[in-house]
């Protein structure tokens, strides 16, 4: 193992400036869900030039690959995302992810068949709301992984993130437009039944179980203030601590947008932009042998309880569907941006900072390292083969 360590780690130093451009060059070019087309063809880009055969466009998602190389017994997927967020880029660090993943996946290439695995990189577009693991999943990408993994920048180091099951949904109402002055009375208000739902789910709030959220923004709210407004539409997360949970409130949620329909008369319509992300199950020797590695590289971790960032739990991510089917780990790498937290435009410059261009280095050395640690003889490697890999046929 200390040979296969020694040569993941001359490949991951060999390459750690190519690993920090591309992170830059994607942090520099912004795309959202599933428009990531140059972003995707980077990384896809980066991996084929390290040796591994690269399948793009997968799963019907032109920008969604699988990178592959290695044919041993035991096979670990790495995660990598590259969306960006509407209005303040990569602030999520989703640039770090994709580099650091591009540098474990081209490490382990180097050591595949030595060390007895498989190792699959998988390009997964849309975390930011469009759910591109769930689809991949559900459509075979996953099939025959044993376990899978991915890292996550963040204000500090953390064995796993706490995550929340969510739904994302668009709301539409829909009015009758009318001179706001002179014959309101014809009008059907579709902002106020906007209106009326947002006083009802904030009332609702009191009830919610302790953990359980809701959170939306308008995203139209009329045309022209002497119109009454005959359309608008909104944007809607509600969260909850498991999808158990999230299936109780959600329709709570929904009725008070129906309120907002029956007070005023306006119809309406509910429509999801991904399927519900779950809360995560990590797993605990894959999160533990992570963890050691981790600390071998030089990371440092802090007890997230204990921390003045305490406010950052409860993210959602879709590598949460992914722990419920099979073995994963979702660790968070520091890179020293606080006060800044994710998805602030602080956050944003904070990914690309000496202390980001570290973690994407580090983090891909300590995932391959991981990869390598598992893939020795031991209980772990014995119960991830004995286990049956997902498939989902």
């Amino acid at each position: 193992m200390d040979a296969l360590r020694a040569a993941a780690k001359r490949e991951v130093d060999g390459a750690a400036d190519a690993l920090v451009e591309l992170s830059h060059t994607i942090h520099a070019h912004p795309e959202l869900a599933f428009e990531e087309e140059q972003s995707s063809r980077w990384v896809a880009e980066a991996l084929a030039g390290a040796g591994l055969e690269v399948d793009f466009g997968v799963c019907d998602l032109p920008t969604a690959f699988v990178a592959t190389a290695g044919h041993g017994p035991l096979t670990i997927g790495i995660c990598a995302e590259y969306d960006a967020l509407p209005g303040i880029g990569h602030a999520c660090g989703h640039n770090v992810i994709a580099a650091a993943a591009v540098g474990a996946g081209a490490a382990l290439a180097k050591v595949a068949d030595d060390a007895g695995i498989t190792v699959k990189v998988l390009g997964t577009p849309a975390e930011e709301g469009g759910g591109g693991k769930i689809l991949m999943l559900d459509r075979g990408a996953f099939d025959g992984v044993h376990a899978a993994l991915m890292v996550h920048p963040a204000p500090m180091e953390q064995q796993q993130m706490d995550c929340l099951a969510v739904s994302h949904f668009d709301v539409f109402f829909h009015g009758k437009a009318a001179h706001a002055s002179a014959f309101p009375e014809r009008g059907i208000n579709a902002a106020d039944a906007l209106t009326v739902s947002q006083v009802a789910i904030g009332v609702l709030r009191q009830h919610f179980r302790a953990g359980n959220q809701v959170h939306g923004i308008v995203t139209k709210g009329g045309d022209a203030p002497n119109i009454v407004p005959a359309d608008t539409s909104a944007k809607y997360y509600v969260r909850a601590r498991t999808l158990r949970e999230l299936a109780e409130l959600e329709p709570r949620v929904v009725r008070c947008f129906e309120a907002g329909s029956v007070a005023t008369g306006a119809t309406y319509e509910i429509r999801h932009a991904s399927p519900p992300y779950s809360e995560f199950r990590a797993d605990p020797d894959l999160a533990a042998a992570y963890r050691r590695c981790a600390e071998q590289v030089g990371r440092t971790f802090v007890d997230f309880g204990a921390s003045p960032a305490g406010e950052l739990k409860g993210g959602s991510t879709d590598m949460a569907n992914v722990s419920l089917a099979l073995p994963a780990i979702h660790p968070l790498l520091g890179i020293d941006s606080l006060p800044a937290v994710n998805h602030q435009p602080e956050f944003t410059a904070a990914a690309v900072t000496p202390a980001a261009d570290r973690a994407v280095v580090e983090g891909a050395l300590a995932m391959a390292w991981t990869t390598i640690e598992v893939a020795a003889e031991g209980p772990l490697r014995d119960r991830l083969l004995g286990a049956t890999p997902h498939s989902s046929r």
